[in-house]
């Protein structure tokens, strides 16, 4: 896929220099940079629009209690305690 984007010139003097101080392509930069922040805003609009779906009723919220009671037990240790060791 091809895209043409604009870009802000002081942006596009950072990504000059960038350029020139690595030898890399603008092209793999950009790339670059849209394949790790594109999880993020995947992670971000999804738990926007699950939210959006327990504010209207069509989506569940349970206590994590609840949740924990259905884990087996090594699943129910906390972050905290699994890290004691």
């Amino acid at each position: 896929m091809t895209a043409l984007i604009r870009i802000d010139r002081a942006v596009e003097q950072r990504l000059d220099r960038l350029v020139e101080r690595t030898g890399r392509t603008k092209a793999y930069f950009l790339h670059e940079l849209i394949v790790s922040e594109l999880e993020d805003l995947e992670d971000y609009h999804l738990a926007s629009a699950t939210m959006e779906n327990v504010r209207k009723g069509k989506e569940k919220v349970y206590p994590a209690r609840d949740v924990r009671k259905g884990l087996g037990p090594d699943e129910r240790q906390s972050p905290k305690a699994s890290l004691r060791g």
